[in-house]
């Protein structure tokens, strides 16, 4: 399944942002992938965040991201540059934007 979210960068913090991700710890990357997601990219337009994720199953990626120690030091980074968040407190089906037309 494809699933797409949104979020936003604060605006004094883009560059921080961008650098963080440049430098994503490999140990996430590694656990992401083993929960389950093919792919996972992310585009910003000003300070929107634009994610499209491909994944089996979002909220089981969800429940095992949570509370891994490498992915909360990364929220808790990310909160820091984010003044919208992608939500790992709950199992995440309200947070995918819904589809609106699909060719």
């Amino acid at each position: 399944m494809r699933i797409a979210l949104h979020t936003k960068v604060r605006a004094d913090r883009i560059e921080e942002y961008e650098a963080a991700h440049r430098e994503v710890p490999a140990e996430l990357v590694a656990a992401i992938r083993a929960a389950g997601a093919r792919s996972w990219t992310i585009w910003r337009s000003g300070t929107d965040l634009f994610h499209l994720l491909e994944v089996d199953d979002y909220a089981g990626l969800i429940a095992r991201l949570r509370e891994l120690p490498v992915n909360v030091a990364w929220q808790a980074r990310m909160g820091e540059l984010l003044d919208v968040a992608h939500d790992y407190s709950s199992d995440g089906a309200h947070a995918p934007l819904p589809v609106v037309w699909e060719l």
